[in-house]
This record gives C-alpha cells, sequence and structure tokens, in this order.
C-alpha cells in the first residue's frame, strides 16, 4: 500500500510542478507572451512559431489554447491563423517533453535549492515569482526520478501486472485509457512523460506506449474543447478545430502503429526516448500535413458553431477574459474595463432620469429601472471575477487597484440603486398626481444634475487614468455641490414660506430629490479617495481642534474619514 502511494505521490507531484510552471511563468510574462500571440497571426509561418515559443515557455498547450480562443472570442484574431498558432503550440509542448525526458536529476536539487532561496528573499518581487518557477522544474525533474524508483517494486505486484496485462497493444483501448487519464491530470506533458519512464522500466511494451502516446494527444484537444465550453462560438471554434486536428493525426497514424514500432525499435535507443520521439515526430508530421489545412478546418469549425444572433445582451460582461487569470496585471485590467462600462450605464441612467422629470415620461422610467438590473449583474461579474484573481500573485500597486476597482463597482451599484428609487418616488408622487415643481425649483434640480454628469464624467477619468489634479479636482466639487444642496434647500424653504403653490405641493419630493443627488455625488467623488490617499494629501478629519463641532454638523465634518472605514484592503 506504501508504494502504490508513493507511485501516486510521484504522480501528483509532476502534475503539480508542471502547474507551477505554467502559473509563474504566466503571471512574470503573460502579458508579454499575449503580445507576441496578437501580433504574430498575421502570417501562417509566424503564427506557427509564436504558438511554439509560447507554449515551450508555459509549457502548456491547453493554456495556450486558452489564450487564443479568448483572442478569437474577442474578434482579434481568426480561426484560421489561431489553428496555426495551436500547431505550434503541440510541436512546442512535444519539444518539452524531449527536454524533460532526459536525466537531469542531477540538477533538481540546485533548481529547489534556488527556487526556494529566491522566493522566501522576495516573496513579493519579480526574484520570487521567478523561484517560484524553478521550484516547478525542479519538482517535475525530482518528480520523474521519484516515479522511476517508486514504479519498481508496483510492477512486481502480480495485481499490477494484471492490469498493466490488459493493455495487450489495442491501439483504440490505450487511447481511451490514456485520453481520460490526460483530462483527469489537466496536463498531456505529465502523462507523456509518465509513459515514458513506465516504459523505461519496461512496465508497459513499445505498442502499448505508442498507443497511450497518442490517447495523451486526443486527450490534450480533449481537454482544450471542455475548458471553453462556457465560451463563444468564436472561442470554441479554435479548440475544436484543435480537436479535429488531433483525431485526424490519430485516425491517419492508427494504421501505422505497427510499421513505426518496428522503425523505432531498430534505432535501438531508450525505451524513455522511443516514447518521447514518438510523440514529437507525431506532432511535427500532423504540424507540416494540415499548416496548408487551417481555412478548411476553420471553415468546417464554423459550420459546427454558427455564430450566434448578434442581439447583444447589455448585461453580458465584455471585457472579463478568463484565460486572463493567470496573468494577474492583465486580469486587473480586464476588470477596470468591465466596471467602466457599469459608469457608462449609470450616465446614461442620470440623464435619462432628468428626461422623466421634465416630461413625465413613464416609459422612460420603466426602462431606466431595468437598467438597474444590467447595473447590479454587471456589478456581480466584476466581483465575481475579481475573486478569482490569486491575491497573493498581484503586486502592491496591483493590490491597491483590485481594491479601487472593487470600490468603485460598489459606488456605481449604490449610485443605479438610488437613481432607481428617485424613478420611483417621482412617479408616485408627481407622475401619478399630475404635480410640477415650481420654476425656480426645477432650475435648481437642472443646475444639480448637470454638475452631477460633469462630476460623473470627471470622476470616470479619475478611475481610469489615476490624475492627481483632477482627483483634486473632483474632491473639491464634493464641497461645492454640499453647499449648493444646502442653499438650494434653504432657497426652497423660502418658497414655502412665500406660499408658492408648485412649491408647497412638491416639497417633499424636492427636497429629498436634492438630497439623493448629493448622495449620488458622494459616491462620485469616493473615486477620489484612493489617489489622493496614495499621494498623501488627504486629510484624516476636517475638524477642528480648538473646538468641538456641533452635533447638527458631525455626520457632514466625517465624510471624508467615512472612505477609510469602507476602503476595502489591499493586498
Amino acid at each position: 500500500m506504501q508504494t502504490l502511494l508513493n507511485l501516486l505521490a510521484g504522480v501528483s507531484l509532476l502534475v503539480w510542478g508542471t502547474h507551477i510552471v505554467r502559473t509563474g511563468i504566466l503571471r512574470m510574462y503573460g502579458g508579454d507572451l499575449r503580445r507576441v500571440l496578437r501580433r504574430s497571426v498575421s502570417h501562417r509561418a509566424s503564427a506557427f512559431f509564436a504558438g511554439l515559443g509560447v507554449t515551450g515557455l508555459i509549457q502548456s498547450s491547453t493554456a495556450t489554447a486558452l489564450i487564443v480562443a479568448s483572442f478569437a472570442g474577442q474578434g482579434i484574431i481568426g480561426t484560421a491563423p489561431a489553428l496555426a498558432v495551436m500547431l505550434g503550440a503541440d510541436v512546442g509542448t512535444a519539444l518539452v517533453t524531449v527536454l524533460l525526458s532526459f536525466d537531469l536529476s542531477w540538477l533538481a536539487p540546485l533548481l529547489i535549492f534556488t527556487g526556494i532561496v529566491l522566493f522566501l528573499s522576495a516573496q513579493a518581487g519579480a526574484a520570487g515569482r521567478f523561484g517560484q518557477i524553478l521550484i516547478g522544474l525542479g519538482l517535475i525533474m525530482f518528480a520523474l526520478q521519484w516515479i522511476s524508483v517508486a514504479a519498481q517494486p508496483v510492477v512486481k505486484a502480480a495485481g499490477v501486472q494484471v492490469i498493466f496485462a490488459s493493455l495487450t497493444g489495442d491501439v483504440l483501448l490505450d487511447m481511451l485509457v490514456a485520453a481520460l487519464f490526460t483530462v483527469l491530470c489537466y496536463s498531456s506533458l505529465a502523462v507523456v512523460l509518465l509513459v515514458a519512464t513506465l516504459a523505461s522500466l519496461h512496465v508497459i511494451a513499445l505498442p502499448v506506449a505508442l498507443g497511450l502516446v497518442l490517447g495523451a494527444n486526443l486527450g490534450s484537444g480533449l481537454l482544450g474543447m471542455l475548458s471553453t465550453l462556457r465560451a463563444t462560438p468564436e472561442a470554441r471554434r479554435v479548440t475544436l478545430g484543435n480537436f479535429i486536428f488531433k483525431v485526424i493525426g490519430c485516425v491517419l497514424a492508427i494504421p501505422l502503429v505497427g510499421h513505426l514500432e518496428n522503425w523505432i525499435a531498430g534505432l535501438a535507443i531508450d525505451p524513455a526516448r522511443e516514447v518521447v520521439l514518438f510523440h514529437l515526430m507525431f506532432n511535427i508530421a500532423l504540424a507540416l500535413l494540415l499548416v496548408f489545412w487551417t481555412e478548411r478546418i476553420a471553415r468546417v469549425a464554423e459550420r459546427m458553431l454558427p455564430a450566434r444572433p448578434s442581439s447583444e445582451d447589455p448585461a453580458k460582461p465584455r471585457h472579463l477574459d478568463p484565460s486572463a487569470l493567470d496573468t494577474p496585471g492583465l486580469a486587473i485590467a480586464c476588470a477596470a474595463r468591465e466596471a467602466m462600462r457599469i459608469g457608462d450605464v449609470i450616465e446614461q441612467m442620470l440623464a435619462g432620469m432628468l428626461t422623466v422629470l421634465t416630461t413625465n415620461d413613464r416609459t422612460l422610467a420603466e426602462r431606466l429601472r431595468r437598467m438597474d438590473d444590467v447595473v447590479d449583474q454587471l456589478y456581480t461579474a466584476v466581483k465575481l471575477y475579481l475573486t478569482q484573481i490569486p491575491r497573493e500573485a498581484l503586486e502592491q500597486r496591483e493590490g491597491r487597484r483590485w481594491a479601487d476597482i472593487v470600490s468603485f463597482a460598489i459606488n456605481m451599484e449604490q449610485v443605479g440603486d438610488i437613481i432607481e428609487r428617485i424613478l420611483t418616488d417621482v412617479e408616485d408622487k408627481k407622475i401619478d398626481k399630475g404635480r410640477n415643481f415650481s420654476g425656480a425649483g426645477m432650475a435648481e434640480i437642472c443646475d444639480l444634475h448637470a454638475r452631477l454628469i460633469a462630476n460623473l464624467r470627471l470622476g470616470l477619468s479619475v478611475f481610469l487614468n489615476g490624475d492627481l489634479k483632477h482627483a483634486q479636482e473632483l474632491l473639491a466639487q464634493k464641497v461645492l455641490f454640499r453647499d449648493l444642496e444646502r442653499a438650494y434647500a434653504n432657497s426652497h424653504l423660502g418658497r414655502l414660506a412665500g406660499n408658492t403653490l408648485e412649491s408647497i405641493e412638491t416639497s417633499s419630493l424636492h427636497l429629498d430629490l436634492i438630497s439623493d443627488l448629493r448622495r449620488i455625488n458622494s459616491h462620485i467623488c469616493s473615486i477620489a479617495y484612493p489617489i489622493l490617499e496614495e499621494a498623501g494629501v488627504l486629510a484624516h478629519t476636517r475638524l477642528k481642534t480648538q473646538e468641538p463641532a456641533p452635533p447638527a454638523t458631525e455626520a457632514v465634518a466625517n465624510e471624508g474619514a467615512t472612505w477609510q472605514k469602507r476602503k476595502p484592503k489591499t493586498a
């Protein structure tokens, strides 16, 4: 039992090592690698070599498939060039397999030791992240050695011999077993290396090993399709086309396995080399054969996965790219772009709110209230996307940006709720009862509304660019808006004292409305606080030290400090 656990631990360590290397490289160089892929799709050859190079670094054709599929889903690249990238990605992972199949056990302790020293010395810096990559590489080499040692006593067990005896060279059965194991391990690289190790120990014969390698390649294509099940048809076409490549290659290779077995055996090399050499030959031959068929396969994939109707759901996220989650800086940028969409919807709601106030348009009021549901859904999507970003991988600056986006989304969602409530009150207290604001009252509301729109646009600019001067201007607008709200409330009370009929009928709605506009403005101006706090120009309180503020103004005096209580913690 202990021996079997040792073998399973070795396999798990192999899978974990490949995961550490893949995620580490994506976190450090993911943005650069994505730019390389994006700029290299103009020509079939450049797309092929870009896929080869990127996959050679991240050691996962599945990760490359997710990146390329996301580009295709956003319309950045077409299906045909994306398929050329995937052919290069498969050759890249095969080359990595050949490299790792050499006896590098002497290098594993050095890589692990160096990686741990770098990681412990600078966990949050680039050196620490590079240390994680070295640890992953060392674990891969150590796991291969561990599997070789642990498998020797397992092979002698009668039950294990019966299991491996069932793999008698039936290529279809061997392919099925390896494909399922590849999906479970989430790595064709780990499966091929494991097959090579078992072949070197003479646990499995060469015909069985060749069938397992074909199955690992087929499983790699299947894994890509499963990883993009929830993506758009444009994105899924890439993984579907790559799976079609794998199926074509396996169909062509099955009748040739017997001839290839004799030819490879005649090379008189180590069985592990035979396995990885066959894996490399299969992917190179597949690339040479099908690289000129990418357009035709792309058309097949497009017919099998037609584009959805062009009706765009405004509540559907457009920029939350799942493949960017392994690159925290890029994922933060995606979340910020989607958060800006929330601000755009809020601006539409604010602009329409004034139209409802002046024209009593019930239909528009209902449409604006439905837009609050769009705000809520986008807010939820951004929040859930941000929670999937590994916080430990964020640098200090990225951690602050993460918190800023969360705060911005929360403020915009609360603004949407306030607008929805204002529209409901306007219908109940003004439209239903046929009342109107006085001319002076309506002018005051229009003035506050115009300032609110201007402040929202300024706030969106501050959120996007983080400009200190604009942040200070936005905070100054908060003070001015508060003073105007008080002045207009006093003016309204003066009109009540003068027995102005419209002011009397709409008094409650008018005072509530200008108060709600001030609350909306406060949420918008909260966008400036993180920038001002980081610059060290934000006062903790506006209270005078000589004399305490009266109770009636205490809440107003502490508005600036409220941000400190609400602000999310940064990483």
